[in-house]
């Protein structure tokens, strides 16, 4: 992509284990321009959140990296910590998914939040102090100034968070990577997040890489989204358009089981059969085999290559041609071998 901001290729993460190397991420590409925003859904495991650190160069000491990661045109991939340094905080930040172990428990609010800045550029304690309350108004944390002296466990989990942008966007950066930025939280401050984090982007016009396994938040968040299994991107395109018409069966796995207003009482909710394999154990060819009703042998023979479904928009399924178009609500049971459809059923 002509005039990306971060550009991915085939970015490939593997961690040491009792069995040998494991492969956690295998083969990412993605491209992100300034002031655009990409989302990467998936399960717990599937390779989200070793991405992100693998993009900031926080990656365990005996993890091994391949491929490319070019940020404005510099290479990432084996650049040396004290340059990554000079980067993170600075032009890439990012959220952490939970902020009580993200923030230094013994340090006053104000001292974490203008960390990047002393760092970056040099400011003393007294100007530092009062950038980091102009940074806690601007994301909103309620009575700033008279929280500057606290600590993190004497705040709620949404002031938490604040204060997790807050220190994030301390330097202005211009990619921001938030992973799972609204965990735990409950619905009203997940959107009181999420809109601050918007209005953030429009106003500095940096690039926003959301992670998070909750496609509602996604379909009001982002742009396009990447769907993640197994490591790897199975699903990719407009953010509207995957989520209304998903062509991949995980992917559509996925939307048939989120929770629908109207839904009479007592209703199961769909689920996906099986599980996401152990990091080590994925099957040979797709990911997904093990748990995909319309499963066939050649889905076996080699990991799939990306078919187009739509405008800017592909799947990496050799059978994606094959399934029913209108199913959107349900997945095939894969230990019938039929292609019966586990439904909600009353209990």
């Amino acid at each position: 992509m002509s005039g990306a901001l971060l550009s991915v290729r085939d970015l490939r993460v593997s961690l040491p284990s009792a069995r040998g190397p494991v492969d956690a991420v295998r083969g990412i590409d993605l491209d992100l321009a300034r002031g655009r925003t990409l989302g990467l859904i998936g399960e717990s495991g599937c390779g989200k959140s070793m991405t992100a650190l693998a993009l900031m160069g926080l990656l365990p000491d005996a993890a091994r990296v391949a491929g490319s990661v070019r940020f404005d045109g510099q290479e990432l991939i084996g650049l040396d910590d004290a340059m990554m340094c000079r980067l993170r905080g600075r032009r890439i930040a990012m959220v952490f998914q939970e902020p009580m172990t993200a923030l230094d428990p013994l340090q006053p609010l104000w001292r974490t939040v203008s960390e990047p800045l002393r760092v970056h550029r040099g400011l003393d304690a007294r100007t530092a102090r009062a950038e980091a309350l102009r940074l806690l108004d601007r994301v909103q944390l309620p009575q700033a100034a008279q929280r500057l002296d606290a600590r993190p466990h004497q705040l709620s989990g949404g002031q938490r968070q604040r204060v997790m942008i807050a220190t994030a966007l301390a330097c202005g950066p211009e990619l921001l990577i938030a992973d799972e930025p609204t965990t735990a939280l409950d619905a009203t401050l997940q959107r009181e997040i999420l809109a601050l984090i918007g209005t953030l982007i429009a106003d500095s016009g940096m690039a926003l890489l959301l992670i998070s396994h909750d496609l509602d938040l996604m379909a009001r968040s982002v742009e396009r989204v990447m769907v993640m299994y197994g490591g790897t991107v199975v699903e990719e395109g407009p953010g509207a358009q995957v989520l209304a018409a998903p062509a991949h069966p995980y992917t559509r796995g996925l939307v048939g089981a989120r929770p629908r207003l109207g839904a009479p009482r007592g209703m199961r909710l769909a689920t996906i059969p099986g599980r996401v394999p152990a990091l080590g154990e994925w099957p040979a060819g797709c990911p997904f085999a093990d748990r995909c009703g319309w499963v066939a042998d050649a889905c076996r023979a080699g990991l799939p290559a990306h078919v187009s479904v739509g405008a800017a928009h592909s799947a990496r399924c050799i059978r994606v041609e094959a399934l029913p178009p209108g199913l959107r609500q349900a997945q095939p049971d894969p230990s019938t071998g039929s292609g019966r459809t586990v439904l909600p059923r009353s209990s």
